[in-house]
């Protein structure tokens, strides 16, 4: 299939383009804007595949969008362009409403146009592929999980964006008939994670002696995903998925935030110990919490095993430890992140937009 993804260059999106281009026989098209978190860099293995075709632009351009679809002719729009760091939209909400609801709303408008203009198998067989969060459902309690039929209960500018999206893709699907599906995952983790996200971030400072900052007192619980395993699941997805329907993508893999820490310090502790004999955990420390910060998400991801087969490969400790080696062995495709645009600082400060 001919395959239009919106975001290829971020974390999710590179990924996914990789498994496609390694792992299927797809045609890819990757549109992406390449702002602070997009980059190329993380697509250098296929980037030469005669497969795969890059195009920087926005996906709120509308002539930009319905010539690529014209010119493309996809069989499915894998949209995952997004902002989508907590702290960053507690500092600048209106990046996130302008790319995550006006970009999306554009990608609809433009792909019900296609969509339209195909005929018999072609338009049977397209599929709109919106890719979400679970941060849309809010926080749960010490006990329970997320269903796709969760209602929605959206906490930070970023999370309420990413409803706002939700819900107008399942009006197009509604109200225009476009065939569209929904995924919302759990916290992605792996190789080719902007430094600003937790796992990297942690990895990055403990490596340079900093402190490791932990939110409040690191008892914020998150399932995580081996984001090869998410690409795996939004290809079966796009490929096995019925239209209309929502899918919710877990890794089975709750921990909490200073757990997480600690099981990073560890695979530290072995792979790159400290020159002083030290435990990287010595280097954590607590600071003051993200305003708003949610206790709790956790996946039930019983549909999409049931239903189209599909389950977590990778366990959270081989997870971490693949990650983990990853970052050791890559230091110049971070470090380059890090001299250019980010310098892990502390974000999402400010209480009020």
């Amino acid at each position: 299939m001919r395959i239009l993804v919106t975001g290829g260059a971020g974390f999710i999106g590179s990924a996914l383009v990789r498994h496609l281009i390694q792992d299927s026989g797809h045609e890819v098209l990757n549109l992406d804007k390449l702002t602070y978190a997009g980059v190329l860099t993380s697509l250098a293995p296929i980037d030469q595949d005669p497969r795969y075709r890059f195009v920087q632009g926005d996906i709120a351009d509308a002539d930009l969008v319905a010539k690529l679809l014209a010119e493309f002719q996809p069989q499915v729009v894998a949209h995952l362009a997004a902002e989508s760091h907590v702290d960053r939209s507690i500092d600048g909400p209106g990046e996130f409403i302008q790319t995550n609801i006006v970009g999306t709303y554009n990608m609809l408008q433009q792909a019900l146009g296609y969509w339209r203009g195909l005929e018999g198998d072609a338009k049977a067989g397209f599929r709109f592929h919106h890719i979400s969060t679970d941060e849309v459902f809010g926080s749960l309690g010490e006990t329970g999980f997320f269903t796709e039929t969760t209602p929605y209960d959206p906490r930070s500018p970023y999370s309420s964006s990413k409803a706002a999206s939700d819900h107008l893709v399942r009006a197009w699907g509604h109200t225009y008939g476009l065939p569209v599906l929904v995924t919302n995952c759990s916290n992605n983790y792996g190789p080719y994670h902007f430094p600003e996200k937790l796992i990297p971030l942690i990895i990055i400072r403990a490596l340079a002696g900093e402190p490791l900052p932990v939110y409040g007192d690191g008892s914020n619980v998150r399932d995580w995903l081996f984001v090869e395993d998410h690409a795996r699941a939004l290809r079966t997805v796009f490929e096995k998925g019925a239209p209309g329907e929502t899918y919710n993508v877990g890794g089975n893999s709750e921990r909490r935030n200073i757990d997480v820490v600690n099981r990073i310090c560890e695979a530290l502790d072995t792979l790159s110990p400290r020159a002083d004999g030290k435990p990287y955990a010595s280097q954590i420390t607590y600071v003051t919490d993200r305003p708003g910060h949610d206790q709790r998400y956790a996946i039930d991801a019983s549909k999409i095993r049931d239903e189209l087969g599909w389950e977590p490969a990778v366990t959270f400790e081989q997870g971490i430890e693949q990650t983990v080696r990853w970052y050791l062995v890559n230091r110049e495709w971070w470090r380059a992140i890090l001299d250019k645009t980010y310098t892990t600082e502390r974000l999402g400060l400010k209480a009020t937009a």
